[in-house]
């Protein structure tokens, strides 16, 4: 029984992976606390405003972290419920079989999970359902072993549907993008913003929030939230194999102390290692279940590369844009998937007085692309905290001459499909979308954070269910695999308790 702020299991963040597991263990019998840096996002005007979401950054905090030379910037972070995925843009795939195995590249190796795709496939499924995934099966070549998507595809637009036939005459063969936004099939999305980095005001968007939180908080009316609370340390007992407790502190700056038998950590890839760094102990001087020194190390955030392809006596009228993708060079090279359409408020802020001179007759005419490659992990990219407790992310960006590679052979594709002038915006250090690494998951606990069943070695009491734990980052997009992962952890605990 909860007695005096004492809880089963204390979920850190209300994320993807933090709500996903709080839905998965609700009407249990478990008491459960949440407790979220932010709050609930307003559904307003201003959600599908341009001008307020790019140009004033209406929703974005204004953290400061500093780069590996010490220099400050600006991260393009979110805390609120649903956490980052309240932006995506809905893509919703499943990582391929290959993604789960050590593979090579020319720069380097990916890392093996400690379990493969089938471990993963039944919380696949929960997840699709939840979130109401649309996508046709066997349309994408590279598609893992699984059965028929929850919802019909979305459809491409026509000029969507001109450029897939450019691209299949060339023997691609495109197929829907797997998206989370519940359109057509009985869905209400009324398409009323590009929805990539947008929060839905209409909940036609199933992220974290929509998907799993607020029905868990529907369901089970004994969950307790903590909103606009920050955890500033993980407590554990005198042995330090138990973690029993978070210090806290909220908006009005009132400090307090929530015990737990079970603690989860979601609050993001960075955040979650920021978080352990700084729950020092004399058991534990360079911070919380860090014994083998690979706290904060491998962080990796998909090499990203924007495309805008387009010919001067074309227009592209596609309002939804975010309907199709190509994996034909995903095994060396990555996934091509559109984007949500390109706003002349996106090309306005580039410090090219051409780009912003010609940002409305750009976007008017672009096919928008995303190119992802994986992103290696390396133990020097890692996550450190400075002497007055901020963020220094250090950085340096991995597998380059794949991603390259894979940009020219798209870059190609594009211009056989009559699209002849192309812009790129190459990866960035400093553009952390897609975070994943930090808290490594394996076997070895030498070598990684998190035990194969989702807690930590050294305290076993606490658990990770964000992309902290993913020992590599694959080429797709990972919030799916975010939420099954939770849902798997959600059962180790529920059976531990019950």
């Amino acid at each position: 029984m909860k007695q005096d702020n004492y809880y089963d299991v204390l979920v850190i963040g209300a994320g993807l992976g933090g709500s996903a597991l709080t839905w998965a263990l609700r009407n249990s019998g478990i008491n459960i606390a949440v407790v979220e840096r932010g709050g609930a996002l307003k559904q307003e005007e201003e959600n599908w405003d341009p001008d307020e979401v790019i140009a004033n950054k209406r929703y974005e905090p204004k953290d400061t972290w500093f780069d590996k030379n010490g220099e400050p910037f600006t991260p393009r972070v979110y805390y609120n419920y649903g956490g980052s995925s309240k932006f995506f843009g809905g893509s919703a795939f499943r990582f391929r079989e290959i993604d789960f195995t050590s593979h090579s590249f020319p720069e380097g190796d990916s890392v093996a999970w400690p379990f493969g795709y089938d471990t993963l496939a039944p919380y696949y499924d929960v997840a699709e359902e939840q979130m109401h995934v649309h996508g046709e099966k066997g349309s994408d070549p590279t598609e893992p072993p699984r059965g028929s998507y929850p919802h019909a595809p979305l459809v491409n637009e026509p000029a969507i549907e001109w450029l897939a036939k450019k691209l299949e005459k060339q023997g691609l063969r495109p197929f829907p993008l797997p998206s989370a936004v519940h359109q057509g099939d009985g869905g209400h999305c009324s398409k009323g913003s590009p929805c990539d980095g947008f929060p839905c005001k209409i909940r036609a968007k199933f992220d974290g929030e929509n998907a799993f939180l607020r029905p868990a908080l529907k369901e089970d009316k004994s969950i307790d939230i903590f909103p606009y609370t920050r955890v500033t340390k993980i407590i554990h007992n005198k042995e330090g194999d138990k973690a029993v407790g978070v210090e806290v502190i909220n908006s009005e700056g009132f400090e307090s102390i929530i015990h737990a038998k079970n603690i989860v950590l979601a609050a993001g890839t960075v955040q979650s290692a920021a978080i352990l760094l700084a729950s020092k102990s004399d058991l534990y001087p360079n911070g919380l279940a860090n014994g083998s020194d690979q706290v904060g190390r491998n962080f990796m955030s998909h090499n990203n590369t924007v495309l805008m392809a387009f010919s001067p006596w074309r227009k592209n009228p596609t309002w939804f844009q975010k309907t199709m993708a190509f994996n034909d060079f995903y095994v060396k090279g990555g996934n091509v998937q559109m984007r949500g359409k390109i706003l002349h408020q996106n090309l306005e802020k580039s410090g090219t007085p051409i780009m912003k001179k010609l940002s409305r007759f750009i976007a008017q005419r672009s096919f928008d692309f995303w190119v992802m490659s994986e992103d290696l992990p390396s133990k020097e990219n890692r996550v450190e905290l400075r002497e007055d407790g901020s963020i220094r992310l250090i950085r340096a960006l991995t597998n380059l001459q794949t991603h390259n590679e894979l940009v020219a052979r798209v870059k190609k594709v594009l211009k056989k499909a009559r699209l002849p002038i192309i812009l790129v915006r190459p990866p960035s250090s400093s553009a952390i979308q897609h975070q994943m690494g930090t808290l490594r998951m394996g076997s070895d606990p030498n070598t990684s954070v998190v035990a194969p069943q989702g807690h930590t070695h050294e305290v076993t009491n606490l658990f990770v269910a964000d992309a902290s734990s993913f020992p590599s980052s694959a080429a797709v997009n990972p919030s799916l695999t975010i939420a099954a992962n939770a849902l798997r952890v959600a059962t180790v605990i529920r059976n531990q308790i019950i």
